[in-house]
Parts: structure tokens; sequence; C-alpha cells
């Protein structure tokens, strides 16, 4: 196991993966209202309709819009985001995505922040990204051999969490531990919607309710939203507050760099992005084979062989290959301070112990993670009194 690699990148995936488990299953309280009100439909055939809408036609329908993230999960103090789309800012505060969507080789997302902007824009295989903090502009180009063969490689981008991924997860969370019910009257972002919520049936969950809102018209996702239980205001929440369903105007996906801009370009090829999807792939199955999973639906606990030594130490190291992609990493906004994270939240543990041994336990409204003494860290959407349970079983 490659301990330096697994704390840079599979705990804060480990992370966000929990978040993302209660997330999917995934909602909106819109503004309700008499009406409108929308023909009624059950749970699935409102899901099977939004799987539908994103197949047909070569996927959902031109738009444009903003997405709203907003994260209160009562985290301890977070060292200071970078403000450019670090993974560790979507854990606290909120933050807005403009998106313009044409088809899948047509598209822009751009991310404005308190001083700069970032851009992404795709047309017709040809690929801009713009970082206003760094004046530059970055050309994605393929490799000539490979250009027309595959799809232009855009970079990942915590943009990515917007409503209709985040939808998708549901589909594995409505199951035998979960009530569903449906509304016919709600409202997002202007628009009539359905809402489907989903409670946990469990209750040593800490999610109290989950919300996907379905748009009454397109069936595309509106808005995704998580309470935990005891709150009245959403602890994480993704999803529209403005949403038009036109073509975008053909000028939103032209980009041309500023004037006394750096211009720089990138070559990628279906080669290269195979080997890091190879390399990605090995080290996840690293990282599977050696958590074990307790429990089920939401109140699943995975335990991984970790240290509180191995995170601190390993936290400080660079990632694999990190040197020769530090440069690719800071101007996507991928990189973060993962040492500092661990650092405070470590800080903001208390210790326990019991049956199972000792170990410092960590809450929020709705991960609680538990690092044994004994070289283990469990995660989960949890109660500290699950998390401890699942400790003591080996």
């Amino acid at each position: 196991m490659r301990r330096g690699t697994f704390v840079r990148w599979g705990v804060p995936i480990a992370a966000a993966a929990v978040i993302g488990a209660a997330i999917g299953a995934g909602p909106v309280i819109a503004a309700v209202r008499g009406e409108p009100v929308l023909p009624e439909r059950s749970a699935e055939q409102l899901l099977a309709d939004a799987v539908a809408a994103t197949k047909k036609d070569g996927g959902i329908p031109p738009m444009s819009g903003t997405v709203r993230q907003t994260a209160s999960l009562g985290l301890p103090a977070l060292p200071q985001g970078s403000g450019t789309g670090s993974p560790l800012d979507l854990l606290t505060g909120s933050h807005e995505v403009k998106v313009w969507y044409g088809s899948r080789d047509k598209m822009r997302v751009a991310v404005p922040t308190q001083m700069n902007e970032t851009n992404l824009v795709v047309n017709n295989g040809q690929v801009w990204y713009w970082d206003s903090s760094t004046n530059t502009a970055t050309k994605v180009k393929l490799k000539p051999e490979q250009a027309g063969e595959h799809e232009p490689p855009i970079p990942s981008h915590p943009a990515d969490l917007t409503p209709q991924q985040l939808a998708e997860q549901v589909l594995d969370r409505a199951d035998e531990h979960t009530a569903v019910s449906v509304t016919n009257t709600a409202e997002v972002a202007g628009r009539a919607a359905y809402q489907i919520v989903l409670r946990p049936k469990a209750a040593g969950s800490l999610v109290q309710e989950v919300r996907l809102a379905i748009d009454g018209e397109t069936y595309v996702p509106l808005r995704v939203q998580v309470f935990a239980k005891g709150s009245a205001e959403p602890a994480y929440e993704v999803g529209f507050t403005q949403v038009t369903f036109t073509p975008p105007a053909e000028e939103n996906f032209t980009f041309t760099p500023p004037a006394g801009a750096k211009v720089e370009e990138q070559e990628f090829g279906a080669d290269t992005f195979g080997e890091k999807a190879d390399a990605r792939a090995d080290q996840a199955q690293d990282v599977a084979d050696q958590v074990k999973i307790v429990g089920a639906g939401w109140t699943t606990v995975a335990v991984l062989p970790l240290s509180a030594a191995d995170l601190n130490g390993a936290a400080k190291q660079p990632s694999t290959g990190q040197q020769g992609e530090q440069g690719e990493q800071d101007r996507f906004g991928e990189s973060g301070d993962p040492a500092a994270l661990v650092e405070s939240v470590l800080k903001s543990a208390t210790p326990v112990s019991g049956p199972w041994g000792s170990g410092k336990l960590i809450t929020t409204k709705l991960v609680t993670a538990l690092l044994t003494d004994d070289g283990r860290l469990l995660v989960g959407p949890v109660t500290p009194e699950e998390i401890t349970k699942a400790a003591g079983i080996k």
C-alpha cells in the first residue's frame, strides 16, 4: 500500500465519498406553494424519467444557469482554502458555478471567486482553460494522430458536483433501508418540480432526510439537499438558483485570450489518459482491498488500516508524480493542503475509549470518524454510538 499516495488522495476522496453517499440520495426543499401542481408520478417513474432524459438525443437539453453549492457540516475551523476551487473549499461555505450547455462537445463552466475567476470552455474539440488569478490561458490539444478519434480531455474540477451527477446516486439509496415519498408542488429556480424525499429507516444514521427535485417538464434534476438530524437547515446542498432550458448564445462558447495574458498549450492523447486511468484504477483497488465495510444502508461504516502517525506523516508527503504534475494540478484547481486539514481536524478530536480500545473521535453534522490507537480509521454517516460499536467488530 502506498500510504503517502493514499492519504493525500484517498482520505479526501473517502471523506467526499461518505458525504456523497449521504447527499447522493439527494434532494431539494423548494419553496412549496399550493401551485403549480404537476401530474402525480411515483418515485420509480420519476427516477426512470430522469435517467431517460439524460440518455435521449445525446444528453440533457441545451440549457444555462447558475448552480450554488453550500456546505454547513459543522467541521472544525479549516485551513484557508485557495479560493480557486480546491477540494477543501467545498467542505465549507457557499460557492457558485455558472454553466452553459449546448451539447456534449459544446459547454462552458465559469467559477467566480472573491477576487478571480476560472473558465473551462469546450467547443467542438477545442478546449480552453482560463485562470484570471495567474492571467493564464491554457489551450488543451489532442495529439494529432488521435484528433477526431476521442473526445477532448476535460480537466477534473469541483464544478463537476452538479445536481445531475449527485442525483444519479439516488438509485443506489432507494432500497429497503429507505422510506421514499414524492410531492408534486415544489418550485425550484422558478420552475415547477417534483420532490423525492428519502428518509433513512435506521435510527443510527446522522441523516434525517435527503431530497431530490426533478424538473416537471424536462425531468432534469434541479437541486440536491441533505438534512442532518436535529437541523432545520440543510447541511449540504447543490442546485440551480437560476436555469433556462434554451440553447445558449454561440458567443458563450467562443474564447479569445485577453490582451497581455500568458498563453500556454498542453497536448494530451488517449494513451496518456489511459495510463492515468489505469494507475488510478490500481490505486482504487489497493484502497478497496484494505477497506472493511461494517453495517448496511445509511449506517454503513468504512474501516481502513490507518494510524495517526501514518495520517500525519503521509499527509505531508507529495503525491506520486506530484513534481511532474504539480503545475497542472494548480492550474486546474485540484491542489489543496491535506496536511493542514489533518492537523486542524485532529486538534478538534475527542479522546474516547471502550471495550474495543481507545482513540480519537471526530464528529460533524453528517459524518463521524474514529481514529483508533491500534491503527484503524472508521468513517460513516452514523452516530458516535454506531461507530464505536463498529470498532468492536474485528
